[in-house]
């Protein structure tokens, strides 16, 4: 008897391990499908590792998840860097940066209704306005006084993470 229960031990052990290993090696089909399509393929293999699924809905979520942390803490720091700049022009392009970003969440919340409601080309059209009000921010720092704030790297970043969501819209959008 006691040894039955050590091999449905040692059996039940195997097959934890051999689901994990198989759950491993699909996330990392599914990174290797994605990210050499998107404009940051190292930056998405790691993003995508954390988000623990190897399904596409999930890794929208997951990926819509990060747009929108990204998006909200660069509204923060847009609106810090408005309230403290002394220059008057900074002043302005702070607060311009703050709107865009704050334009970005209501693009990411309109992706998720779309994720959810199964309309994919919505969702790709929302994460190619995400990309837009980056751009436009971008955009207001392409003449001095310059940003030497981390506002430019946490675009970069939105955009990134937009790239990525372009990519799994598209495949979404894929006959299975």
């Amino acid at each position: 008897m006691a040894n039955s229960s050590v091999v449905a031990s040692s059996l039940l052990a195997f097959v934890s391990s051999l689901v994990l290993l198989l759950h491993v090696a699909s996330a990392n089909d599914v990174a290797s499908t994605i990210c050499p399509k998107t404009k940051n393929p190292g930056f998405c293999t790691t993003e995508l590792k954390t988000a623990g699924s190897a399904d596409l809905k999930a890794l929208a979520t997951h990926t819509l998840n990060l747009a929108r942390k990204k998006a909200g803490e660069s509204v923060a720091l847009a609106n810090d860097l408005a309230a403290k700049a002394t220059d008057p022009q900074l002043k302005e392009r702070y607060t311009s940066c703050s709107k865009n970003f704050d334009e970005a969440i209501g693009n990411i919340e309109t992706a998720e209704k779309h994720l959810a409601s199964g309309d994919y080309n919505g969702v790709n059209l929302a994460g190619s306005a995400v990309m837009s009000t980056v751009d436009d921010c971008r955009a207001n720092f392409e003449t001095g006084p310059a940003d030497t704030s981390s506002l430019s790297t946490n675009g970069k970043t939105l955009d990134d993470i937009s790239s990525i969501i372009l990519v799994i819209s598209n495949l979404l959008l894929q006959p299975a």
